[in-house]
């Protein structure tokens, strides 16, 4: 949408006329001007100079009354998703795989996600992303946004300490309800984030049972497994306690699966095979995505004043060569009778 900041000066646009009333040039008898012949060059040399006059006078008004292009909103078809990441901020994600505090060659588990999390939203650059931690409690960092910088600002502070627990039912809630109705026609996703689960009370479960059923989420769950720890996918054997008290993970991944969602579950013992399981989600949701893009405000006063200077100095040249011509016919003249007389 086009805009003025100073929108009196174009009361002045009438002043664009004068060119084609007063000369541009001065104008030179010819003493046998029925015998000069009206060639094309001369014609369009005519309508040129008083149009790149009026030109000159249009555009350094409209430079003066603050010409602009407002800022505005693009929609743009991509590929992509609206994604929430909710990561696990307990303090069993600041030990390596190995379940030990990281020496120099190691790295955290929380510093692998944070590292691989960060290349994962540069090379999405259409998605909607949010970002929900959680440990004793849950919390909203980042709501759906499409600004990379803050989504990026929160999964850095996966490098601070994390706190006692893990209250991953309460986090799965935050993370589902922080969709909206208006984002149904996308591809909407909960990417999890963790190395262990805590039992989930039944009145949670049934709260994300109601969620999942008004806002319908594809689940990824990326287990940061602990080198020792019992597999997800590690069917008990026989005579040993299969509870949620007993096997949390297990029953968590058990849980996902009945909620009738689309789920995936991976499970990763190092850094390579994070990077992996990212990987893969990356190709999972890559669907055709309506966004929008801002575009911000576009001065036009520059471009104006450009074009102006331009006309002018195209003006300027047209007089410099119309008095070197007269200079030059002066020089070439007969001298008159009286003037040898003298």
């Amino acid at each position: 949408m086009i805009a003025f900041d100073n929108p009196l000066w174009l009361l002045g646009l009438p002043l664009a006329a004068l060119p084609f009333v007063a000369p541009v040039l001065a104008p030179v008898g010819h003493p046998r001007r029925a015998l000069a012949p009206l060639d094309t060059p001369s014609k369009v040399v005519s309508i040129l100079l008083p149009l790149l006059g009026a030109v000159a006078v249009t555009l350094l008004l409209l430079g003066l009354a603050g010409l602009h292009r407002t800022d505005q909103t693009i929609t743009r078809e991509g590929r992509g998703a609206q994604l929430m990441l909710l990561i696990d901020r307990s303090s069993s994600m600041d030990n390596s795989f190995a379940g030990r505090r990281p020496d120099g060659a190691e790295e955290s588990k929380a510093m692998a996600a944070r590292r691989l999390l960060s290349d994962f939203v540069d090379r999405r650059p259409h998605d909607r992303l949010g970002v929900a931690m959680f440990s004793t409690s849950p919390m909203l960092a980042v709501p759906l946004t499409d600004h990379r910088t803050i989504v990026k600002a929160a999964i850095a502070t996966m490098g601070e300490h994390g706190l006692a627990q893990t209250n991953v039912g309460r986090g799965l809630a935050l993370a589902i309800g922080a969709f909206d109705g208006a984002t149904a026609k996308a591809s909407r996703a909960v990417i999890l984030v963790s190395d262990g689960a805590g039992v989930i009370s039944r009145e949670v479960q049934a709260n994300l049972r109601d969620l999942v059923g008004r806002e319908p989420v594809n689940l990824y769950w990326l287990f940061l497994r602990t080198e020792g720890a019992k597999s997800i996918f590690e069917v008990p054997t026989s005579g040993e306690r299969d509870t949620p008290q007993a096997r949390p993970e297990r029953h968590l991944h058990l849980f996902l699966q009945s909620l009738g969602v689309p789920y995936r579950a991976f499970e990763a013992e190092n850094s390579e095979a994070v990077e992996a399981a990212i990987d893969e989600i990356d190709t999972l949701e890559a669907r055709p995505i309506l966004y929008e893009e801002p575009v911000p405000r576009l001065d036009l006063d520059g471009f104006l004043n450009a074009g102006a200077a331009l006309s002018i100095l195209l003006l300027v040249l047209a007089k410099l060569a119309q008095r070197d011509r007269l200079t030059s016919a002066r020089m070439l003249a007969p001298i008159r009778p009286a003037e040898q007389a003298r």
